[in-house]
């Protein structure tokens, strides 16, 4: 059995293999021979090889030298806005007056820090006004004999028999020297005792005090001003765009109102202190423009020997006993950058035009630049002259 196998085994040696049946595989490997299917295949290893690599091997830079440092960063504090002068007016953000007398670092925050000609800062931090007490220097006390009347609401200002006026009889006595003129009117004083105290004993007795006519122990505050040597003068709140979405008060005079309402809010908002030599708007842009009010509005303050100053939105419009009219706003940013750069413009036009009127708001960050803005300007040629000696009688 064993040899016959062998024999079987020994017939088939050295013979060809016998071809199998199926498919040709000529087709595919001429078609692997084109170039673009050569080129595919090529990189199609590549990107596998890649991908092998780095299953096998990891992270390519896992063997070099490598630090982690957890970085946490603080959010930011919100930062109130600053308030606008209605909010103020109404009450509204007293709150962020309040916080005046301690400890609060100028230059934390990042926020900017203006080093004035004194050698003093300001910052719009909040921090606390820290300008030198001025010595007083007293103005008569109010009320002076023959300058007022009796009205419904309180005594009303009135021109005395001898033909002398509040505009004149309480307006702080002034000397020019020569030299340029530069006045400016801080107000929106009484709402807040911190901020009002400041004006008055910090800023120097040239600077005129504007006083929200709706504050508490009004005639108190106009007192103490006098008493230091400030001139006052009383806002009278005026119709502004918006209203009554943005409103004044009450008392608001109002571009349709009419003449009758006008004089009716007018004996109210004049019979509540007695001292100011004039009176300011407080807004009013729409109020300006209706004839009727205005010339009701005026008629009233000459008639009772009152002044009247405005911030320069009524274009130096005639009228009331005496006029004059801001040539800027100080402090439309709060901050003391741009405070102290309108400041300095008004220098400059004092020094270019002879005179120059500046008006602003007893925002804490303004209050600490007047102070110490002012200091510096007898040495740079300049006098600092209240703001009644701006004005002017009409027609001359």
């Amino acid at each position: 059995m064993f040899a016959k196998r062998q024999s079987a085994l020994a017939a088939t040696a050295g013979t060809a293999p016998r071809a199998k049946d199926g498919p040709s595989l000529k087709p595919v490997v001429d078609a692997l021979k084109k170039p673009p299917v050569a080129a595919g295949l090529a990189g199609l290893l590549l990107l596998s090889t890649s991908a092998l690599f780095l299953t096998v091997l990891g992270d390519p830079k896992a063997g070099t030298p490598s630090a982690h440092v957890a970085l946490e960063r603080d959010a930011p504090a919100p930062q109130a806005p600053a308030p606008t002068g209605f909010e103020a007016f109404s009450m509204g953000a007293m709150g962020l007056y309040q916080n005046l007398a301690g400890g609060a670092d100028p230059t934390a925050g990042g926020d900017a820090v203006i080093t004035l000609p004194d050698g003093g800062s300001v910052s719009g931090q909040g921090a606390p006004i820290t300008a030198p007490v001025h010595a007083a220097s007293p103005l008569a006390k109010a009320p002076i004999a023959g300058l007022s009347q009796p009205g419904s609401n309180g005594p009303l200002p009135m021109i005395a028999p001898d033909g002398r006026v509040p505009a004149q009889a309480y307006a702080r006595p002034f000397r020019p020297n020569g030299k340029p003129r530069v006045s400016l009117i801080v107000g929106g004083l009484g709402l807040n005792a911190v901020t009002t105290r400041a004006a008055i004993e910090r800023l120097p007795p040239e600077v005129t005090l504007s006083f929200v006519p709706y504050a508490d122990n009004l005639q108190g505050w106009i007192d103490q001003a006098r008493a230091q040597g400030h001139e006052v003068m009383l806002e009278m709140p005026m119709e502004p765009t918006g209203y009554p979405d943005n409103d004044p008060g009450p008392y608001t005079l109002l571009a349709d109102g009419g003449a009758d309402d006008v004089t009716a809010k007018m004996d109210w908002l004049l019979s509540r202190a007695t001292g100011y030599f004039g009176v300011t708007n407080y807004l009013g842009d729409r109020f300006a423009g209706s004839d009727t009010g205005m010339n009701a509005f005026l008629s009233v303050l000459r008639q009772r020997g009152v002044a009247f100053l405005d911030d320069g939105s009524f274009q130096r419009r005639p009228g009331a006993w005496a006029r004059a009219s801001a040539d800027r706003v100080i402090d439309r940013t709060q901050s003391p950058a741009a405070i102290v750069a309108a400041l300095n413009g008004l220098e400059a036009q004092a020094k270019l035009r002879g005179s120059a009127l500046g008006a602003g708001f007893s925002y804490p960050v303004t209050v600490e630049a007047v102070a110490r803005w002012t200091a510096g300007l007898e040495q740079r040629g300049l006098q600092l002259a209240p703001a009644s000696s701006m004005s002017m009688r009409p027609g001359r």
